[in-house]
């Protein structure tokens, strides 16, 4: 395997932490939150989507890609992310696109340095590192928020 296809199997497995709730996760769950934390299960998605989408543009230089990442710009939940279906259709075009970038890196590409405001320099590789944990932390507060949390 290349290191792309070994990065992207691990993200993949990494991610259906997340993208197996999405099989389960009803419209009033998406209202659902565990105090004190203010952020419910439906901004979870819609983050975990903005954030996808902000690393294939910054990170992997996808500059097609237009994203107004709402979650990552207000910092907290406006309380307007309950419809699913649109919530579901985001997170898979997300995943699409970054995912589609990723596979035309080149194992070279993994080395280069990039730098961002968020975390700053860091090599593709680390960086990708980053969403994997990203996902991965998100969809852990999901399922605690699903299982525990009340509209």
């Amino acid at each position: 395997m290349t290191k792309t296809e070994t990065l992207l199997t691990l993200w993949e497995e990494a991610r259906s932490r997340f993208s197996n709730q999405l099989l389960v996760i009803q419209r009033d769950d998406l209202q659902k939150k565990l105090a004190p934390s203010v952020n419910s299960i439906g901004f979870l998605i819609r983050h975990i989507g903005d954030v996808e989408l902000l690393f294939a543009k910054n990170v992997f230089g996808a500059t097609y890609v237009k994203v107004t990442a709402k979650t990552v710009i207000d910092k907290y939940d406006s309380g307007e992310w309950t419809n699913l279906q649109e919530l579901q259709d985001y997170v898979k075009y997300s995943f699409e696109t970054l995912k589609n970038i990723v596979e035309k890196q080149t194992d070279e590409d993994w080395n280069t340095e990039i730098s961002t405001k968020e975390f700053g320099t860091k090599t593709k590789a680390e960086a990708f590192g980053r969403i994997v944990s990203h996902t991965a932390y998100h969809a852990g507060q999901m399922s605690i928020i699903n299982k525990y949390g009340t509209i």
